[in-house]
């Protein structure tokens, strides 16, 4: 079967509770399964299904007026529309604007609302404590005063037609903003230079802000608890700390300032003088919120000591040699300030001790001394002369050397020290370098076994001494001017000659050595020999330090002369019964010559001329010859195999008579003059006699 549309529904009411909604009521319609609703707004409509009454519809504008119908629906359709009614809807929730302009107040605020004629605005602790407050009013806003600071409020406001209908409401929650924090203490820890800042808790207060100035600079510090700490604050500076309370409503006044002063900051442009030996000068400048200072000045022996004072220098007593550490602390009643530069000072090195200067060589001096605290290094000094001679080591000695012979020098050692420079009062001592060398000029013969030594005199209160060295020994001579002899000089001897001179600052080095030959000595014996009438053989010992000999005897009837590397000589062209001078010169290797003088020789007599032999019977001889001289007496050798026999004639005889001779042999007959110095002279002629049988 065909099923039919359901009959047309009959509106009971229609109103509007919301501002974008307007309910119906109505009967039910039998067979009806569900109903739509229209709302007409001039050209514009809404149309929403319901399944039974009422049904609402939404999405409306508010404070205006609507024809309502409605249809019922079954499967067979729609029926027609009911007959309209109107209704309006009501007006729309003023939108609220809230906020605590101060701790016990709050401020509400809203648009105009269409077609509202006046508004209702009711404010009430949110946790129902207290009495509610109400206003109605035709402003946009209003302010509720005397609330308490901190405490969350609940706030709700609707707007009213001209025909005393109210719209929808709008509820809002508002806090009024805190009180400010009672009881603000500022703790500050000096050593961290930061401030605890610490307050009691304030009613509906969530976080708290601390602000710290001084002059354009503000440090903050944000917290939900009752304390904070406000780091990085600066020395020297006074600080004004507040603190704000803070919720979702605002904050609260700040608290009344607290002053805080900070620690000074560390002094600065600190220096330090030497005023006077042993004395030092510290000085800084001044710092702002410095009520007094302490200087700490440290030895690097571990030793310290301070000074606490209100000015802004310090006086200490110091020693040489060390290095000091010094700090400047400014107090106040914050505390101490930080520490600022460490400043170093070293005071200059001390003097050497036992300071000693030796000469040990003519030109070297040796400087030896005692370590000193603080020396890193030592220079030594000498003045003298020309010019200075300097000597920089870092071991406690010195030798200062090629010093001028003859010279007085200021000797001084000074300390060093890369930090202070060196020590300028040292004491000196004078030590004066060993005489000049002197030069030997000349050398000359001033007897035969002295020697005179000539050279320059090129010091002052100096004595020389000369000496002459040889195989022979040691010789020596001394003077204080430039000449001195050495005598006793043995001959034939060679020296080298060297001089020196002492002072009492010491003995120079000798001088360059010149040689010196003595003249060879004199043949100690001399023995001549004559080997023919003419020919005399001279001989000799060997003379110390000669070379060559020149044997010279001579007579007004001649000379004669022998040069000879040999120690004996044969001189020739003598004559007979001559007496002759004798002289002997040793020469050395370099030419000097020693004049010997001897004995005085004479030559033989000559041999007789004219030598005849005469038998004397049976057994006998008679030799005649004639005589060179009459004053010369003769003998007469008879040499024969069987006995040799002499003759010796009276003086002034010129024959000899040998008899008892034996016969048959034969002899040799000699006739030579008699000598007073041996044996007869066997260079004469000789005669043969045969005996007969």
């Amino acid at each position: 079967m065909q099923s039919t549309a359901p009959d047309i529904p009959v509106i009971d009411k229609a109103y509007s509770k919301l501002s974008n909604s307007i309910t119906v009521e109505w009967r039910a319609v039998p067979g009806a399964t569900s109903y739509l609703l229209t709302a007409q707004d001039g050209d514009s409509f809404i149309e929403t299904v319901v399944t039974n009454s009422p049904g609402t519809l939404t999405g409306l504008k508010p404070a205006t007026l609507y024809r309502v119908t409605i249809r019922s629906i079954n499967s067979g359709g729609k029926s027609q529309p009911s007959p309209f009614r109107r209704a309006k809807t009501v007006l729309a929730a003023p939108i609220l604007s809230v906020s605590s302009p101060s701790c016990d107040s709050i401020a509400v605020s809203w648009k105009a609302v269409y077609m509202a004629a006046g508004f209702s605005v009711s404010l009430m602790r949110s946790d129902g404590l207290g009495r509610m407050l109400k206003e109605n009013t035709t402003n946009t806003s209003l302010i509720f005063t005397n609330l308490d600071p901190g405490t969350l409020y609940t706030i709700k406001a609707y707007a009213w037609n001209v025909n005393g209908i109210p719209g929808d409401d709008f509820t809002y929650n508002q806090r009024t903003s805190p009180n400010a924090p009672a009881d603000v203490q500022v703790a500050f820890n000096s050593g961290a230079l930061r401030a605890i800042v610490s307050w009691m808790p304030t009613e509906g207060a969530l976080t708290y802000s601390v602000t710290a100035s001084s002059g354009l600079l503000k440090l903050k510090c944000n917290t939900s608890s009752a304390s904070c700490m406000v780091p990085s604050l600066q020395c020297s500076s006074e600080y004004y700390v507040s603190v704000t309370a803070y919720n979702d409503a605002g904050s609260s006044n700040p608290t009344d300032a607290v002053s805080l002063k900070t620690i000074p900051c560390a002094p600065v442009n600190i220096s330090v003088e030497g005023d006077e030996p042993g004395h030092l000068l510290v000085s800084w400048s001044s710092v702002n919120f410095g009520h007094y200072y302490v200087v700490f000045v440290k030895s690097d022996d571990g030793l310290e000591v301070h000074c606490n004072t209100s000015h802004t220098q310090c006086h200490f007593q110091s020693d040489c040699g060390f290095t000091y550490f010094i700090s400047v602390f400014a107090y106040n009643k914050a505390g101490q300030s930080p520490l600022g530069n460490v400043l170093n000072y070293s005071t200059a090195p001390c003097c050497p001790s036992d300071f000693r200067a030796v000469l040990v060589a003519s030109d070297t001096v040796e400087v030896t001394w005692a370590p000193v605290r603080g020396a890193e290094m030592y220079e030594t000094r000498a003045l003298g002369g020309s010019g200075v001679v300097r000597c920089n080591d870092t071991a406690t000695a010195c030798t200062l050397s090629a010093l001028p012979c003859n010279t007085r020098y200021n000797i001084t050692v000074y300390s060093f020290s890369e930090a202070r420079g060196s020590n300028t009062s040292c004491a000196s001592k004078y030590v004066a370098t060993a005489p000049c060398s002197p030069e030997i000029k000349s050398i000359s013969k001033e007897a035969l076994s002295a020697i005179s030594v000539h050279w320059q005199s090129n010091n002052e209160e100096a004595t020389y001494i000369v000496t002459a060295r040889g195989e022979a020994g040691l010789w020596h001579c001394t003077s204080s001017g430039n000449s001195c002899t050495l005598i006793h000089l043995p001959c034939g001897s060679a020296f080298s000659v060297s001089a020196i001179a002492r002072s009492p600052a010491g003995q120079s080095l000798p001088s360059y050595s010149v040689p010196l030959e003595t003249a060879p000595c004199c043949p100690n014996d001399l023995l001549l020999t004559q080997v023919t009438q003419s020919v005399t053989n001279i001989s000799w010992s060997v003379g110390m330090g000669a070379q060559t000999y020149i044997t010279t005897l001579e007579s007004p009837k001649g000379q004669a002369k022998c040069h000879t590397l040999q120690n004996y000589c044969l001189l020739g062209c003598i004559t007979c019964g001559t007496n002759y001078t004798v002289s002997l010169k040793a020469i050395s290797e370099t030419g000097l010559t020693s004049s010997c003088t001897y004995q005085g020789y004479s030559s033989s007599a000559c041999c007789p001329s004219g030598v005849k032999l005469y038998r004397l019977g049976n057994n006998g001889i008679r030799v005649y010859w004639r005589a060179s001289d009459e004053t010369i007496n003769y003998n007469t050798d008879l040499h024969g195999s069987k006995g040799n026999f002499t003759c010796t004639p009276s003086s002034g005889l010129s024959h000899c008579d040998i008899t008892e001779i034996p016969c048959g042999d034969v002899y040799t007959v000699v006739v030579s003059p008699v000598t007073d110095k041996g044996p007869n002279l066997t260079f004469c002629p000789k005669k043969i006699y045969s005996g007969k049988t």
